[in-house]
């Protein structure tokens, strides 16, 4: 299997090269030259390793179709290291429950930060301390966060060799208990830096220092965001494992209502759909921060500056520059990587934003591709906080509450899961706003607010984080 840059540099790679790389080159994110495809007897077999053998074998037959250059013994071990009932809580990793109806919730918050970035996070980790050791190298993790994948990453990466964790996040924007969460680790590997600016900031640095390629080759840059295909790729298993709780049988169809800033998440389902996973509609679900709706809707990806980028009470939605949407228009525009460098480096780069709604790609997005989306505000939050509870006992966070508002638009007869943010202790400000009490906190994040906090605050300069890198890689 050898992966391509979404803006056409020539060189093609294997995983374990990209594992360690970020981005392409030419600034391009790598997807495979072709999705492989799973026909109704794989799916049958993934069903019955699902059923027999449990999440991590079937993390292995997923991956092990894109992974070609880690011997088989070893790819099941990582799985098998990975997804266990002492790191998810639960033998079934990824249970999924019913809501009402056909609407139904995976649940994907169980690991170690309580958010669906440990289903990748946890595997990435394993994966880079498996490649460097094989390769007797180390990496400097460069990652921006916006709430959640910095604490997943973190935790991940706390402890293992060869590996460095610098950490950006948007100074003040998200929840106490994010903050603590991340702030409060003492590990010397980890560095958490507090920029001064939006996560868009944030992001903004990690792919102008990844395109710094000498100081990237220098520092042996690495990222843990969504743009490093693994993760992404990670987050496809999840998909297929869903899909087969919902079902009893191949011909039967599920969509997907995954709330969505980054568009990462999301866009793993769009890999599992491409692949022939029969899914009918991906749910894009965004807050007020609404730039992937208005794509969906209207054609136009317009992206939003520092002060038109709203501060909500889902905040690890608050993306105006979706990192991962790349992937998508590059599959939309039939793989053309000139023009998907054209849109991005000069359309979004330079001018903010690009149109293709009269493109007919665009015209033939939904039924094409199966996208649709939707719009949720702090009002819709808390009004879907506390029906859920009050109707159906069953406590959700901000952002889940964003997915089962919109999933509910596009309900239609078939099973519709939407895919758990986190829980939602992480978010208790709202919760309680929204029900009148405090939701449960797990007996080992008791009293972390108010921990020793080890974290830097620094001005949104793509020099200044390079010179801390600098400094702590001595």
């Amino acid at each position: 299997m050898l992966y391509l840059s979404t803006r056409g540099h020539a060189d093609r790679k294997r995983f374990c090269d990209i594992l360690l790389a970020g981005l392409a080159p030419d600034g391009g994110l790598y997807l495979p030259e072709s999705y492989p495809q799973i026909d109704d007897a794989k799916l049958s077999q993934l069903r019955e390793t699902l059923a027999t053998q449990g999440y991590a074998a079937l993390a292995f037959e997923i991956l092990s179709l894109y992974i070609d250059d880690i011997p088989a013994d070893d790819l099941r071990a990582l799985c098998a290291k990975t997804y266990t009932k002492e790191v998810f809580g639960t033998e079934a990793i990824v249970p999924v429950r019913q809501l009402e109806g056909m609407l139904h919730i995976e649940a994907l918050s169980n690991g170690p930060t309580l958010a669906f970035k440990d289903m990748a996070m946890q595997l990435l980790g394993n994966l880079f301390e498996y490649e460097l050791a094989r390769r007797g190298e180390e990496l400097n993790i460069l990652g921006a966060t916006s709430g959640d994948t910095g604490s997943a990453a973190e935790y991940a990466m706390r402890g293992k060799k060869g590996v460095r964790v610098f950490m950006t996040s948007p100074h003040g924007r998200m929840s106490p208990f994010q903050q603590a969460q991340m702030f409060s680790l003492q590990d010397e590997n980890i560095h958490n830096i507090a920029i001064e600016g939006v996560f868009d900031d944030c992001q903004d640095i990690v792919k102008a220092v990844s395109n710094d390629h000498a100081f990237k080759a220098q520092y042996k840059i690495g990222t843990v965001n969504s743009i490093n295909w693994a993760r992404l790729l990670a987050q496809v298993v999840y998909y297929f494992a869903g899909y087969l709780q919902a079902t009893s049988s191949n011909e039967q169809k599920v969509s997907f209502a995954v709330p969505s800033g980054n568009f990462g998440n999301i866009c793993a389902g769009h890999v599992a759909r491409q692949m022939g996973l029969p899914i009918a509609k991906l749910v894009v679900a965004t807050n007020e921060n609404d730039v992937l709706d208005e794509f969906f809707r209207t054609g136009v990806y317009q992206v939003r500056g520092a002060a038109n980028t709203y501060e909500t009470s889902s905040p690890s939605m608050d993306i105006s520059k979706a990192s991962n949407f790349e992937r998508f228009v590059f599959d939309l525009v039939g793989r053309d990587g000139a023009r998907t460098k054209q849109l991005f480096d000069q359309g979004v780069a330079k001018d903010g934003q690009f149109d293709l709604s009269a493109d007919p790609a665009f015209k033939d997005a939904a039924a094409r591709y199966g996208f649709v989306s939707g719009k949720s505000t702090h009002a819709d939050r808390l009004a879907t906080i506390k029906d859920t509870y009050q109707r159906f006992g069953q406590m959700i966070d901000t952002h889940t509450a964003d997915g089962v508002k919109v999933a509910r638009e596009y309900l239609d007869g078939q099973p519709m899961i939407v895919l758990e943010t986190a829980l939602p202790i992480k978010f208790a400000a709202t919760i309680e706003e929204a029900l009148g009490r405090l939701p449960d906190r797990p007996a080992k994040f008791e009293g972390i607010e108010a921990l020793p906090k080890r974290v830097v605050v620094m001005a949104s300069d793509v020099e200044k984080v390079k010179a801390f890198i600098a400094e702590n890689c001595k």
